[in-house]
């Protein structure tokens, strides 16, 4: 029965033709609109994507960040100045010489404190000394001569003024006579040979009083003559026992300050001469500094500047007072002395690092130090813009210190420049900067 069935029915299989639905064709209209939207976008994507096209396009060198330093233009007070390293020395250490030829004899050790004008060292010199005596005993032979010149010459002006003086008396007496002559010839009682010869002994009489007066203040000139020539040659003398004594005295070779006995330079008991070295006496109580600048500040470098001493943590104020005036192994010899106080505990030879203030520039613009100079010369940096790029421009340099330099053209306040070496840029107008 089953298989009669089967025979007279159709077998049929399911498909999806029952889920198909016909749908109308879309319009040209909604077409268009999605080609306009397409469109937009693609405008929208280029727009954002074109500062790093152009980025691209125009920077020929890429360089990361990380490998960059970067500084902003700022304006501020430009300090000038130097930084060098000193050595303390004593602003004073005279050295002693022997002041003449003969044995020394040492009276103080090395490392000895001592007081300005104690003894140190004394010479004996027989030599000097014989000549000072010799002097002495000159002096005083000159000074008895001269006191008997002394004598002499009042004894010879007296001897003078005596025969001027009968002179005088002569020239009275013939007056007398002459006065006599010429009441006689009134009343015609004496001769004419008489009364000629009582004008003639007038005469003479004159005569011999004028010239024992002139002969006696003229021996009173030459005497005076004589006598200062001999008190020159005293004082002469004198002088040079002065001298002779000046120098045995100098013999003992005292202390010119306060403060201890450096290196003895002579052994005790020494021949020496005249002007050799003997000892060192440092004082203790004034340092300066010594330092050695580099020939590049020798222009800049004056007399009154000011300058900074680093001594531990603390600071002290100094001046340059010397500067020398030739350069040795491209520096220049210069000292700084301490104005106000000066450290304590600080020690001959210690070095100290100094600051010297060469110049101040108020209000300028200023840009950290860096690399950046010594490879563009000092004429060229690379100023970063909004869109990451490094862009070339050409600057003027003025004034450097230590950690800044002014600039004195080329940038304004707030630009951001790179101050590492831009060796990498390879000279580029511009430079992509990239964050890695």
């Amino acid at each position: 029965m089953l298989e009669d069935a089967a025979r007279g029915s159709t077998l049929k299989i399911a498909d999806t033709s029952g889920q198909d639905v016909e749908l109308a064709p879309k319009s040209s209209r909604y077409r268009t609109l999605m080609v306009g939207i397409g469109f937009v976008v693609l405008l929208v994507m280029g727009w954002a994507i074109a500062p790093a096209v152009n980025r691209w396009a125009t920077a020929s060198v890429t360089v990361s960040m990380d490998r960059l330093r970067i500084a902003t233009v700022t304006r501020a007070d430009l300090v000038r100045d130097v930084s060098v390293e000193g050595r303390v020395i004593a602003a004073v250490s005279p050295t002693l010489y022997a002041p003449a030829q003969g044995t020394i004899t040492l009276l103080v050790e090395a490392g000895a404190s001592v007081k300005q004008g104690q003894p140190l060292a004394r010479v004996d010199s027989p030599e000097l000394t014989s000549q000072l005596r010799q002097a002495q005993g000159a002096l005083e032979r000159s000074a008895v001569q001269l006191q008997r010149q002394r004598i002499e010459s009042r004894q010879q002006a007296l001897e003078k003024r005596k025969e001027a003086d009968l002179a005088d008396v002569a020239l009275v007496a013939a007056k007398r006579e002459k006065r006599r002559a010429d009441e006689a010839n009134k009343v015609a009682v004496i001769s004419v040979i008489d009364f000629e010869k009582a004008q003639d002994d007038l005469r003479n009489a004159e005569l011999a009083y004028a010239h024992a007066v002139a002969d006696a203040d003229l021996f009173d000139e030459r005497l005076a003559f004589e006598l200062k020539a001999s008190e020159i040659d005293l004082r002469g003398q004198e002088l040079l026992v002065a001298n002779l004594q000046r120098q045995v005295d100098a013999l003992s070779i005292e202390s010119p300050v306060n403060g201890i006995v450096g290196d003895l330079l002579v052994d005790q008991k020494a021949a020496v001469s005249r002007d050799t070295p003997v000892m060192a006496v440092v004082d203790l109580s004034r340092f300066e500094i010594d330092a050695q600048v580099p020939e590049s500040y020798a222009d800049d470098l004056g007399l009154g500047m000011q300058a900074e001493v680093l001594v531990g943590t603390e600071r002290y104020a100094g001046q340059l007072v010397a500067v020398s005036p030739e350069i040795i192994n491209n520096q220049v010899a210069s000292r700084i002395r301490f104005v106000d106080n000066m450290p304590r505990n600080i020690r001959q030879n210690q070095r100290l690092t100094t600051r010297i203030l060469i110049e101040e520039k108020p209000n300028v613009l200023t840009l950290q130090r860096g690399q950046f100079l010594e490879s563009g010369a000092g004429r060229v940096a690379y100023v970063l813009d909004g869109n990451r790029q490094a862009i070339r421009k050409s600057i003027v340099v003025g004034a450097r210190s230590l950690g800044a330099v002014e600039i004195q053209d080329g940038l304004v306040e707030g630009d951001r420049v790179v101050i590492s070496s831009t060796d990498q840029f390879a000279g580029a107008e511009a430079v992509l900067i990239t964050d890695q």
